[in-house]
């Protein structure tokens, strides 16, 4: 595996034929996900960990890729008032690039529920001041399964418990949109969070077959020994985590990162497909012809 990176066999024919117009793309969904992060007394100065898990081999998306917890919005966000704590709507809207505030809502909701439904980790509480302890208990459970279901909205979740979304403990840090060619596409939005004092992190992901804490240092490393396979979004920031020794000073740092979106495009370079990152110009890839077999890493 070079470079720990990932493409299906089937892009090199995908990618030709949205070339020819024989393709149309499919509309992205909204997506999110979550850095959580944690400081560890044993290692500092090696900044702070972040929760990963590793997607199942069997997933149709990125499967066998190290990711964080996210996934797609539930549209009935859209329209239902949450409990909120932090920064206003408008500004979230403003800091997203969406046209309205329920918008923000429904993506910022997706951040915190998925979080929940992966890592059993809820950035709530019952007061604007205060989260929520240990959710490992079966009341807990039993809620957490019911969202995984959809029997339940996340805003009719908070609304039951009388909780309140803490917005003020997420900052928007990317967005990076799935290519044009992919049969599954997402218009994600990456935020970093710190671990809640109280609060512990398991794989209650059924997408996932193991999660890891592990310092961006460590897991881009293995990335380029090819030992750990990734996504270009997910290395990019991990990369960016990089500078920051604390969890608190990425979170402060969250409000100064660029979240114009990053959406891959291929060219023809002779009878040669290049797949190109705008302005992440080291994910530059040429892709070889399919055939049996192809596939491989970029």
């Amino acid at each position: 595996m070079s470079q720990g990176q990932w493409y299906p066999p089937e892009w090199p024919d995908r990618i030709r034929a949205l070339a020819a117009g024989e393709l149309t793309a499919v509309t992205p969904r909204r997506a999110a996900t979550v850095m959580l992060l944690r400081d560890s007394p044993a290692a500092a100065g090696a900044g702070p960990a972040v929760h990963m898990l590793r997607r199942r081999t069997t997933m149709a998306f990125a499967g066998g890729a190290y990711a964080y917890p996210g996934g797609g919005v539930d549209p009935r966000d859209d329209d239902h008032l949450v409990g909120w704590a932090g920064p206003p709507l408008e500004s979230w809207a403003a800091r997203l690039g969406v046209p309205s505030t329920a918008e923000a809502q429904a993506i910022v909701c997706a951040a915190v529920r998925e979080t929940f439904e992966e890592a059993g980790v809820l950035l709530a509480g019952p007061t604007p001041d205060t989260v929520v302890g240990d959710t490992t208990g079966a009341d807990w459970e039993a809620d957490r399964a019911a969202l995984v279901a959809r029997e339940i909205s996340f805003a009719g979740f908070l609304e039951r418990r009388k909780l309140v979304l803490r917005s003020d403990l997420l900052g928007a840090w990317a967005r990076w949109i799935t290519p044009e060619f992919e049969t599954r596409r997402y218009d994600t939005w990456f935020f970093v969070a710190a671990l809640p004092a109280g609060q512990r992190t398991r794989n209650a992901s059924t997408e996932a077959d193991r999660t890891v804490w592990i310092t961006p240092a460590d897991a881009t490393d293995g990335h380029a020994r090819g030992e750990l396979q990734m996504m270009p979004p997910t290395v990019t920031t991990l990369r960016s985590l990089l500078p920051y020794r604390t969890a608190e000073e990425a979170l402060e740092a969250a409000g100064t990162q660029d979240l114009a979106p990053v959406l891959a495009r291929a060219r023809l370079e002779g009878d040669k497909l290049v797949l190109i990152w705008p302005g992440h110009d080291e994910f530059t890839t040429p892709v070889p012809p399919a055939g049996p077999g192809a596939g491989g890493t970029a």
